[in-house]
């Protein structure tokens, strides 16, 4: 799995993700030995209560342990462990694919500090969620973002800008999309990952909403405490569609 000088780092945070990390972890194998390229793959177990650390390392994954509890260090954590010279972070409950990280491989390499890619949930979603998904991906191409579950870099340019904003609890990977456009090309690939859909399924369009609104109304700050990110940062929900629990973030 990795050469000496591997120019492929996937980084995943995990906070009590057993149900669903494995898949994310044989997918992200299968896309990389598709590319033909050495890679590394890093579990960030950010104090899991359940076997994410034993799922991660059944898959050949290195595990670093850490205590955060806030998705912007659990991230930093990784990178600061990674040898690699492209850094793809990737959410627990994520699927990528060859196409995709191909896809990523090629931006770096043509002068691309970073990117993100279009992205969907797994089905079945509830009618609001359909239309969250509907709406979400056109407007972070719109605004240049990448989404929470799928950015790259270069370890140059991650560096550079001094990581993921560790004052922030959410919306840290828009605010990275932002430092790593102001130092260079950021792209937003049309290659696409597929993410899991459990909180829209575990939580009412109402529910959904006044969280949204309430963040709206708080602007800026209402990121930088888990007060309010409590479908983030709360008891984790039971999918209903799978029977189980798990988080992540």
């Amino acid at each position: 799995m990795l050469g000496d000088t591997p120019p492929i780092s996937f980084i995943i945070p995990a906070y009590d993700e057993q149900q669903l990390l494995g898949r994310t972890l044989v997918a992200i194998d299968r896309a990389a030995q598709a590319v033909g390229e050495p890679f590394e793959v890093i579990v960030v177990d950010d104090a899991s209560t359940d076997r994410t650390a034993a799922v991660a390392r059944e898959q050949g994954a290195r595990v670093i342990s850490v205590s955060c509890r806030q998705i912007s260090a659990t991230r930093n954590a990784g990178a600061r462990e990674a040898k690699g010279d492209v850094f793809l972070f990737v959410d627990a409950d994520t699927i990528v694919t060859d196409a995709v990280v191909r896809a990523a491989l090629s931006a770096t390499r043509e002068g691309a500090v970073g990117g993100g890619s279009a992205f969907r949930f797994d089905e079945p979603l509830p009618r609001y969620g359909r239309v969250i998904g509907a709406v979400s991906v056109p407007l972070y191409r719109l605004l240049g973002l990448a989404s929470g579950c799928f950015l790259f870099c270069t370890r140059e340019a991650f560096f550079a800008v001094g990581g993921f904003d560790e004052s922030l609890f959410g919306a840290e990977e828009a605010a990275m999309s932002q430092v790593l456009r102001r130092h260079g090309r950021f792209v937003i690939l049309r290659e696409s990952v597929t993410t899991s859909g459990r909180k829209l399924r575990a939580h009412s369009g109402r529910e959904t909403f006044r969280i949204l609104l309430r963040l709206v109304l708080a602007g800026p700050k209402g990121v930088r405490k888990r007060d309010g990110l409590e479908i983030c940062y709360g008891e984790r929900r039971a999918d209903p569609e799978s029977g189980g629990g798990g988080g992540g973030g």
